[in-house]
């Protein structure tokens, strides 16, 4: 019995073995989604506003938008159609970009 608990614990052990080692490189993420980058750069050093948000939809062509301001915690997950615009404390817009 103590050799089948303990041949158990090492295949437990083996199975996690190289978990914190490299993984496969991951290409960069490219919007292949309904968001477009393009002509997106006019809109920083604007104002946050709903207003600016609905012509950033509609310039970009994104079906969701996600505002993000200073210090907030956000998902690292790509979506291509969701539009991404960071703002700093004083609302102004710092960067759009699709994902």
């Amino acid at each position: 019995m103590r050799r089948m608990v303990a041949g158990l614990m090492v295949l437990g052990l083996t199975a996690c073995a190289g978990a914190n080692g490299p993984g496969p490189e991951t290409p960069p993420a490219v919007a292949e989604g309904p968001c477009q980058n393009a002509g997106l750069d006019s809109f920083v050093g604007q104002k946050a506003s709903a207003q600016v948000g609905a012509a950033l939809l509609k310039a970009s062509g994104a079906k969701s938008l996600r505002w993000g301001g200073p210090g907030m915690a956000m998902t690292m997950d790509f979506r291509p159609d969701r539009l991404t615009v960071s703002y700093d404390a004083a609302m102004v817009i710092m960067s759009a970009r699709c994902g």
